[in-house]
């Protein structure tokens, strides 16, 4: 990419292995940045190159821990004294999303708060994929192009040929995702019906539909400690389904969540990259979704339309 270029892409610390596979599919090289610890903690961050006039694709999710949001914040406002033309934020994973609403008294509502400081740092545009609530496309007074891990899904289940495919979720919450990829493949829906004690604890789980030697396709948007996909997998393999894989977008697996895919009756656990994931477990896999943010790069940078990607 010459200089002349109208767009540079730079990477936080932690996503810096995907703005890597974005620039590669973009065939541009990474833009240069400098990001200074200092001995409390505390950092800073510079551009290494003139971005005046540019616009600017910032690379972050927003996974724990919250330095990840910092670093961002810094890199948006460090652009916005730069001159750039225009400042997009792209953040696979939106941390906080699942605090989207005010679900009891005196809570806060992270994923508004979230969106108020990015606008407030000065992106002109985020671009995400599957947030846990639509609605948080609202909390923004910018455009918001609303990615779907679908893009890569389907062809992957596509490509295993089950014979007898359900498609399942895990919990109510998730019936219209595994409505549409149910529909897309042609395949019946079954629905688990969960009950929580709290936050990360499954009281009770039951299934509604048929999985009798059925091979299960499991959907989530986030696994985190992995109890209910899990759970959900022995339940189907309990009511007579043949084989459970489970499928989700963005990889957080706090601990034990990895022991507990690999111990668990499922084939395999597939997640994005949009969360880094460096252990070792042979049933983790991921799928990148570097092609589809670079081709939604270019498609912003050349002002074409993004719903064209969409498969579902």
């Amino acid at each position: 990419m010459s200089e002349q270029a109208p767009f540079r892409v730079f990477s936080g610390t932690n996503s810096r292995y995907l703005a890597e596979k974005i620039c590669a599919e973009l065939d541009c090289p990474l833009g240069q940045m400098n990001i200074t610890h200092f001995a409390d903690g505390e950092f800073a961050v510079s551009y290494e190159e003139s971005i005046r006039g540019k616009i600017v694709f910032l690379v972050q999710s927003t996974f724990p821990n919250s330095d990840n949001l910092m670093e961002l914040l810094l890199m948006i406002d460090a652009a916005k004294r730069a001159s750039a033309r225009s400042i997009v934020a792209v953040i696979p994973y939106f941390g906080w999303a699942r605090q989207d609403r005010k679900d009891k008294p005196r809570v806060s509502i992270g994923a508004k708060l979230v969106a108020d400081l990015l606008s407030v740092a000065g992106i002109d545009r985020l671009i995400t994929m599957d947030l846990h609530a639509d609605q948080i496309q609202g909390f923004f007074n910018i455009p918001v192009d609303h990615l779907y891990a679908s893009s890569v899904f389907l062809p992957y289940i596509e490509s295993l040929n089950l014979e007898n495919l359900v498609i399942a979720t895990p919990d109510a919450g998730g019936s219209k995702r595994a409505s549409s990829f149910a529909k897309y493949l042609g395949a019946p829906m079954v629905i688990c019906d969960k009950k929580r004690e709290k936050a990360n604890v499954v009281a009770s789980m039951q299934v509604i539909g048929d999985v009798t030697n059925a091979d299960v396709v499991l959907l989530d948007d986030i696994v985190d400690t992995a109890g209910t996909i899990t759970k959900a997998a022995n339940l189907m393999l309990e009511n007579g389904a043949h084989s459970v894989r489970a499928m989700a977008s963005h990889c957080v697996m706090s601990d034990p969540a990895s022991f507990r895919v690999q111990e668990s009756g499922l084939e395999e656990m597939v997640f994005t990259d949009s969360i880094p994931y460096t252990k070792k477990y042979s049933k983790v896999k991921q799928l990148s979704i570097a092609k589809m943010f670079a081709e939604t790069i270019r498609r912003v940078v050349n002002n074409e339309s993004i719903s064209s990607q969409y498969l579902i």
